[in-house]
């Protein structure tokens, strides 16, 4: 299930970047003293009390203008309020109410967005709440009189915030495996989906970009069915030119976070990449199963060790996912295109796999005498017992008497040792080590 989005929007130069950065907890926008200074989206995910969202910060909208860069920021903005769950409207209290903000407030009201106006430099309520009343004139609700540079009035204005959190703004449970398809532009992730549904459903061009958004699609293979979600490609900050491709980064994190199981796809004839890289790690960072689709295997030159070799460097460059499922195919033959769906079912069945806290334990004592837990300064590490807390991914608490002598590769040792029992194949383990103090 996706986070809510919250856009952060507003004229340039009312504090935009600097509230988003107080939120964030983190110095991510480049904060100046010019407007336009913030030109492409940056987004993070934060937490307020019992609440988790993503939150994005954008360029000033300048309503009127002729300046492109203006132009393409305010594009840029839209594109952010369309993707919102909640929009935060800044305004500038030392400005006033100004033709912008009403021009502004327009927008926002066709848009039908939840909204929460934040009247931000109010560094003395008593001295400007005054001020703040006269922004009711612009008829999109109650002003929130707040301070990012010194942090007064944040936690109402995030109260407000969350308080638009309702279960309409999540996605409705549904009990069909969701398959996110990821990867760079051009690698054939529409074409994988339109080989699967017999049809061009999907834009395929060779045009970088042409997916922008994410988009779901129900598929019925052999009496089961899933939801694919094809995602607009990531590519590299520096290869970014339209203004508009910048939010495929936040598409592609939001269906991933929506996936039970991320397909990424790999151009054969390129070769796995530093930029697929940071794809994967997306995914194994929250904790979804893992398909890597080597397309366009069809193009490659090959011999009796070929594949071995490939799956060799793939398993180089994503040394960290380790546990992986590969599979080489081809969009424009359909080559093992249906082995893909043997894949995501075993990826499936393990990302969602329980195993007995007995028999854990089990597993545990035979691990434990080969091999003994680490110790430092004569204090030996001490590991009472093992229990699977949740799946989606398979998540275990370790209780020790002492966490800090609980060092990563010990986990890893313990994690292995269960991959060797269960397999687990194709979904990341995730370990919390817990003290359990004899009282």
């Amino acid at each position: 299930m996706s986070k809510p989005v919250v856009a952060i929007v507003g004229r340039p130069n009312v504090g935009k970047s600097t509230l988003f950065n107080m939120i964030a907890g983190e110095r991510i926008s480049i904060v100046k003293d010019t407007p336009g200074v913030t030109r492409d989206r940056i987004y993070a995910d934060v937490s307020w009390l019992n609440y988790s969202f993503t939150i994005m910060d954008t360029g000033g909208i300048e309503p009127v203008t002729k300046n492109q860069m203006l132009k393409d920021m305010r594009e840029q903005a839209l594109m952010a309020i369309e993707m919102a769950d909640v929009v935060m409207f800044v305004v500038d209290v030392k400005q006033g109410v100004t033709d912008a903000d009403f021009k502004v407030a327009d927008m926002l009201r066709k848009a039908n967005k939840r909204i929460v106006l934040v009247v931000n430099k109010v560094d003395n309520f008593e001295k400007y709440m005054p001020d703040v009343y006269e922004f009711y004139n612009l008829g999109i609700g109650e002003p929130f009189p707040v301070s990012s540079t010194s942090k007064l009035g944040i936690g109402d204005m995030l109260d407000e915030v969350t308080a638009f959190f309702t279960s309409d703004t999540e996605i409705n449970e549904d009990e069909r495996p969701r398959v996110a398809i990821v990867g760079k532009p051009n690698v054939g992730k529409s074409s994988i989906i339109n080989k699967i549904l017999g049809e061009n459903r999907l834009i395929v061009s060779d045009i970088a970009g042409t997916t922008r958004d994410a988009v779901d699609t129900s598929v019925k293979w052999q009496d089961r069915e899933y939801v694919f979600i094809d995602t607009a490609g990531l590519r590299r900050k520096n290869k970014i030119k339209e203004e508009i491709e910048r939010y495929s980064i936040l598409r592609t994190v939001s269906a991933v976070e929506r996936a039970d199981v991320v397909v990424l796809v790999i151009d054969a004839t390129e070769g796995v990449t530093e930029q697929d890289a940071k794809i994967a790690g997306i995914a194994h960072d929250r904790g979804r199963g893992i398909i890597i689709a080597v397309n366009k295997w069809d193009a490659v030159e090959k011999n009796n060790n070929s594949v071995k070799e490939y799956t060799k460097k793939i398993r180089n460059v994503l040394s960290f996912m380790q546990y992986a499922e590969i599979i080489f195919i081809s969009a424009k033959t359909g080559q093992r295109i249906s082995k893909l769906f043997d894949k995501l079912d075993i990826v499936i069945q393990n990302h969602s796999l329980r195993i007995a806290t007995g028999v854990l334990n089990e597993i545990l004592t035979e691990a434990v005498a080969l091999q003994q837990p680490p110790s430092d300064k004569g204090r030996q590490l001490k590991i009472y017992y093992i229990t699977q807390v949740s799946v989606g991914p398979p998540t275990f608490i370790i209780f020790v008497n002492d966490k800090k002598l609980m060092h990563f590769s010990y986990t890893r040792y313990i994690e292995n040792k269960i991959r060797e029992a269960f397999g687990f194949v194709g979904t990341p383990l995730k370990f919390i080590v817990r003290e359990k103090r004899n009282d």
